[in-house]
């Protein structure tokens, strides 16, 4: 994958996603070291992080990272997930962020040449169709290494690029005895 030293950049994070894609791959991503990774390769503009977060918790497992990544360079957007009960009678939460990924992708798509959008979501392929419309570039960071993918191949198709998130573990993984605690190891902060 090419990148341009002059190329304005914005990368684009669906937490819940990638925290699944990272999971399943077992590592954690170290966010400074992805923003700097990341930053070296052109001109970043501005590095999103998108996540719903539980109404009513007193304390999210979540709030550290959030904290941490607002401190740190990322730009945090939240809603409010929402609860429901499942059909076996579990109480479920869900959060989805497309709509506001897709917003800020729009918005931003006149003053980057290059989205690094973190997300193997499907949804997000006409979104990438559209701003590729208007001259920018769009690369997708996933994984492939996963059975079964959480990857969409239709996502996959119609970026401009690739990047598979295994490769990078080196350059953005935290090492495992330096994962910090963020509370309950239950809480996989993946919203359905």
């Amino acid at each position: 994958m090419t990148f341009h030293p002059d190329e304005k950049l914005a990368i684009f994070i669906d937490g819940a996603n990638f925290y699944s894609t990272a999971k399943s791959l077992d590592f954690d991503i170290d966010y400074k070291n992805l923003l700097n990774y990341f930053s070296a390769k052109g001109r970043m503009i501005k590095a999103f992080y998108f996540t719903a977060l539980r109404e009513n918790d007193d304390f999210s497992p979540l709030r550290p990272l959030l904290d941490w990544l607002d401190y740190n360079g990322f730009h945090i957007i939240t809603k409010k997930a929402k609860s429901f009960t499942d059909r076996d009678g579990r109480t479920r939460f869900k959060g989805d962020m497309d709509v506001e990924i897709v917003v800020k992708m729009l918005e931003l798509a006149l003053h980057v040449d290059h989205m690094l959008l973190f997300s193997g979501d499907g949804d997000f392929r006409s979104a990438v169709e559209a701003v590729q419309k208007l001259g920018v570039r769009v690369s997708v960071v996933s994984s492939l290494a996963i059975k079964p993918t959480l990857l969409a191949d239709e996502l996959r198709r119609q970026a401009d690029h690739f990047i598979e998130i295994d490769d990078l573990e080196r350059e953005v993984g935290r090492p495992k005895r330096e994962r910090p605690d963020y509370g309950d190891d239950d809480d996989d902060f993946g919203y359905d």
